[in-house]
């Protein structure tokens, strides 16, 4: 598809995130407005949205509750500074979300998305260990495969071999743990796979050789999305979380995908009932609709700080737009959304017609896996040999141009739909997908 608009709009100037540019520019795609599941292009098609925009239009676009919150908001306080004090709505917000996350996580520290939570809470870490007289614990331990954003840290303890290669050394003394997946165990596995907790045992290794007096924290996503949706084995977190408590190192999720009902629930942590030191939360939290993040974690954590006289300032750290009060109405009213609407309760009613769907693609051509959990869903195709990543992006372009919107990470297709889908429009959607897999070369 040309673009339309060519003589209306230079797309030159704008050097796209995470994007093929030159690619893009010669065939864009353009969105002008959204409602419920569907994005309308500029060429007037509607294109059903199976990725929640980028996992985060959680209530779907543009509900007119947080539409209207965002624009009452604006009218009354369109900036209130976060350092030295703030505004009635953010302490309102941080009490909510503290209610929401699983006994014990009282603290909120607000950023402005999943890469600043991870990095906040990364800092996080280290101070809190710094404060207990333990400095010498800066070792961080991230995962294969895992994603945390594109900070400097985030980028340091993710996995990801291509957001990494050109980023120089990075933070000294982080370490990995290996990757959760193995096709060969776990191929077509629907929920959490049964082999593999095991894998969670190498933290003991990395613990033997660089000594637990060494390591603050282990990061990881209770399941990795932006990997291509790596559901995590059963047992797997909570002998992670085991190992962490047993050696005084603090367990930080990575739930920037999964809270606020992505997996039925407020939080991974409560669905699968282990319970983090950190919880690093963002993209829900307002539906998408406007730049928010939090990071919630243990009243002990922040107890650590409470030092000196009660003028002093505990922690060097936040941001120009922490607590921001759009964002802070936004997020206000996604939680109503998800609460008054019973999404949350939704998601665990569609999981069965969900999954079901899902692997009923399993027989597709050049499919060799599919994967689910909660509301979200991976198919991985075979790669072609010469061109890997290329068979998955032929879907992509193929399934936009049929009018729904997947996303993929090599050659894996993921789906992640707002929380307000139907089981007819499951039907739907898998079909589309369906159909362009039976398609493609």
């Amino acid at each position: 598809m040309k673009n339309p608009l060519h003589n209306e709009i230079d797309l030159s100037a704008y050097w796209m995130p995470f994007t093929g540019n030159r690619a893009f520019k010669n065939e864009p795609r353009l969105m002008k407005s959204a409602q419920g599941l569907y994005y309308t292009t500029i060429d007037d098609r509607q294109i059903m949205d199976g990725m929640s925009g980028l996992w985060c239009c959680n209530a779907g676009h543009c509900h007119p509750h947080i539409v209207e919150a965002i624009r009452q908001a604006a009218g009354e306080l369109d900036y209130s500074p976060a350092f030295q004090m703030g505004h009635p709505g953010i302490f309102r917000l941080a009490e909510r979300l503290a209610a929401m996350m699983p006994k014990g996580m009282e603290a909120v520290f607000f950023t402005n998305s999943g890469s600043e939570s991870v990095d906040t809470a990364l800092k996080i870490a280290l101070g809190y260990h710094h404060a207990r007289g333990e400095g010498q614990r800066t070792r961080l331990v991230g995962r294969q495969r895992g994603y945390h954003g594109s900070g400097f840290g985030g980028t340091s303890v993710g996995g990801i071999g291509n957001n990494r290669t050109a980023a120089g050394p990075l933070l000294p003394g982080v370490l990995h743990l290996p990757e959760t997946y193995n096709a060969e165990h776990q191929a077509f596995s629907k929920g959490q796979p049964s082999w593999g907790a095991h894998l969670a045992n190498d933290l003991e290794r990395i613990i033997a050789s660089n000594h637990a007096s060494t390591i603050a924290a282990v990061i990881v996503e209770p399941f990795a999305g932006s990997g291509g949706v790596l559901v995590p084995p059963v047992g797997y977190l909570e002998r992670l979380r085991e190992i962490t408590e047993a050696h005084g190192v603090l367990l930080i999720f990575d739930e920037v995908i999964t809270a606020f009902g992505r997996l039925g629930w407020g939080s991974a942590a409560e669905r699968l009932g282990v319970v983090p030191d950190i919880i690093c939360t963002a993209k829900g939290l307002t539906s998408g609709t406007v730049p928010m993040g939090a990071v919630v974690v243990q009243e002990k954590i922040r107890e650590a700080f409470m030092k000196g006289p009660p003028t002093a300032i505990e922690f060097f750290h936040g941001y120009t737009y922490s607590g921001h009060p759009l964002a802070a109405a936004a997020a206000h009213a996604a939680l109503d959304v998800y609460e008054n609407e019973g999404l949350f309760q939704h998601v665990l009613g569609l999981e069965s017609a969900w999954e079901e769907g899902l692997h009923a693609l399993a027989d597709k051509p050049h499919v060799i896996d599919v994967r689910n959990f909660g509301l979200a869903g991976a198919v991985e195709l075979r790669p072609q040999n010469d061109a890997p990543t290329e068979r998955a992006m032929a879907v992509f372009r193929e399934t936009f141009d049929r009018g729904l919107l997947v996303r993929t990470t090599g050659d894996i297709v993921a789906l992640a739909p707002p929380l307000v889908i139907t089981e007819t429009e499951i039907g739907q959607m898998l079909g589309i997908l369906g159909d362009v897999l039976d398609d493609i070369d």
